[in-house]
């Protein structure tokens, strides 16, 4: 029998939730399920739009219940709550990220429109949600990218408050839809930040020109044209700095999600993965009687599952966050970039099991392949995230002060601190509870003993090795740095999580044997680079640790994974 750590329809029952939140997750699910397996990967291969499951979501005022603040609320069950924000992504993952997409380009543009002080927007964000519209984020430009320093989105003032706008903006999921599209541009009249405005859009409106689909997609992810139109007073979302801030601060909001939609990806993958393989007979033997099999599929579902620990507790942190506990802005761009390409290498290892039958069109499988690619490449791409966490090395690592202790947050409460976060700045002074604590709790299993000695081995390269000057321009170097912290961070976290849910020791045993080889992979790297000093080459080398090998715990762990062949397979 599978165990329960992993997401399973079969047995999926939020009972961790108020029971608003769990009918609409299980009526999510029951959707899906019946709607079937061929329908959903028929869709995929026609690139239909969404509508149908969309109209699902407006009946059960699914966007309209877990998106609406609980200032603009109607009803009671309406509030921002990080912790069932995730898990609607980990099931809309799992069922095709198509699904995921239109809801999470809608949580990006509610962003500047939350964190907004008009009011009469806010009111009509919360009308158009609870009839069923979904929204935009219009950023992305097609000459500069996320590069908002420099968009090209001009706004004449017309002297009564309100603008002309001109411009065109690319690659903005749901464009060919929303109600609202959250605009980011800049005045005509003003030079600097000053300049900078966030203006609510309408995809209806006649000024509003819908280019194309930039992809081949059931995604809808839009380049559009704003030709002479009309942005009035009550239009203007944010203008100047806090126009910036709105930017940066909704991507902060947005890109957690990506993390949990990987994760969902990866379950139902797994599923597949684990029942193929293990019903399969290769010259006589089932396929998972093979020692590099069992080793590939062990070692993707303990990085499944580390990635599920570390995701659930960073939740805890962003629920927590507020002005004087910012933890959470190193967590968040860890949860979008290492979560992420563990999810990668969890397509990876069992890809490499079910070879050919991971292009089969019947299978779920081939688009997890594919669209599992996207995650880190979403909401800034994996080297502006390690160059983003770098900040947060020295305190984290050198320097950490007394917090109180954050719990479990599966409480239904509204996270408000997401839409008044503040400037976009600062983040060198972010202080962090020391994270050796975490660490000692489970000194005596042998393979985090061995990662902590690797951890340790890093605080004293930032100490006697860190990058010169010079040094400090090469990225390419840096990124090796960023990695070696990201996965002390990651393992933290993790440690974390496996206190407060009672995990079994041995399977972090077998999770940490990983990190140790993904810790050595990285110092390696590190080693080769053309920029290290000779003191950094020998501290490389020396970080070099063998994990402790035991195969009767991974004898033991296989029999965990092997007991998901067919614990779940989707509706036909």
């Amino acid at each position: 029998m599978a165990d329960s750590l992993l997401f399973n329809p079969r047995t999926y029952d939020p009972s961790h939730f108020d029971p608003e939140t769990r009918r609409l997750l299980r009526a999510t699910v029951d959707w899906f399920e019946a709607r079937g397996k061929r329908r959903i990967i028929e869709d995929y291969r026609t690139r239909a739009w969404l509508g149908d499951f969309l109209a699902f979501a407006a009946e059960e005022g699914l966007f309209s219940t877990f998106l609406t603040p609980a200032a603009e609320a109607g009803r009671a069950d309406q509030r921002w709550d990080t912790a069932r924000i995730a898990a609607l992504n980990e099931i809309l993952g799992f069922y095709g990220l198509d699904y995921w997409y239109a809801w999470q380009v809608t949580i990006l543009g509610l962003g500047p429109v939350w964190q907004s002080g008009n009011a009469e927007a806010r009111e009509r964000a919360a009308r158009l949600l609870a009839e069923g519209e979904v929204f935009a984020f219009g950023l992305s430009e097609k000459t500069h990218g996320a590069d908002i320093y420099s968009t090209d989105m001009l706004l004449e003032p017309t002297g009564d408050g309100g603008f002309v706008a001109n411009g065109s903006k690319y690659y903005i999921g749901n464009g060919n839809a929303a109600g609202l599209v959250s605009v980011f541009g800049r005045r005509t009249d003003v030079e600097g930040p000053d300049a900078y405005v966030f203006f609510a859009a309408d995809s209806r409106h006649p000024a509003y020109q819908l280019v194309k689909n930039v992809v081949d997609s059931s995604k809808y992810v839009s380049e559009f044209r704003l030709a002479d139109y009309p942005v009035a007073a009550s239009d203007v979302l944010h203008t100047g700095r806090a126009a910036f801030d709105a930017a940066l601060n909704t991507v902060n909001v947005g890109k957690f999600n990506l993390c949990t939609a990987s994760i969902g990806i990866c379950e139902h993958a797994l599923y597949e993965a684990v029942t193929h393989a293990n019903n399969r007979v290769l010259y006589g033997r089932p396929v998972t009687a093979f020692p590099h099999v069992r080793r590939e599929l062990t070692d993707a579902y303990v990085r499944l599952v580390g990635m599920k620990l570390f995701s659930d507790r960073a939740v805890d942190y962003f629920r927590s966050a507020s002005p004087e506990d910012r933890r959470y802005l190193l967590f968040n761009p860890m949860t979008k970039m290492k979560v992420t390409t563990e999810g990668e290498k969890v397509i990876d290892l069992m890809w490499d099991v079910v070879a050919a039958k991971g292009f089969e069109k019947d299978n779920y499988f081939a688009q997890a392949a594919v669209e599992i690619r996207g995650l880190p490449k979403l909401e800034g791409t994996v080297h502006v995230n390690l160059a983003l966490i770098l900040k947060f090395m020295r305190n984290h690592l050198l320097d950490p002060v007394d917090h109180p202790e954050v719990p479990t947050r599966l409480d239904a409460a509204d996270d408000d601190f997401l839409f008044r976060q503040g400037p976009a700045r600062g983040l060198g002074s972010v202080r962090f509870h020391d994270w050796r604590t975490a660490f000692d709790a489970y000194a005596e299993v042998p393979n985090v003993a061995r990662f902590r000695e690797q951890a340790d081995a890093l605080c004293a390269f930032v100490t006697d090795a860190a990058p010169d000057e010079g040094q400090s321009r090469d990225l390419d170097l840096l990124l090796a740095v960023g990695q070696l912290f990201a996965l002390v961070v990651h393992g933290q976290l993790i440690l974390e999580q496996a206190r407060l849910t009672g995990l079994d020791e041995e399977l972090l045993d077998e999770l940490f044997a990983v990190l140790v080889r993904d810790f050595s992979a990285h110092a390696v790297e590190l080693h080769g680079k053309d920029s290290a000093t000779e003191q950094q080459q020998h501290w490389a080398l020396g970080a070099v640790r063998r994990p402790v090998v035991d195969p009767d715990r991974s004898a033991r762990i296989w029999k965990r994974v092997e007991a998901h062949s067919g614990a779940y397979g989707m509706n036909p």
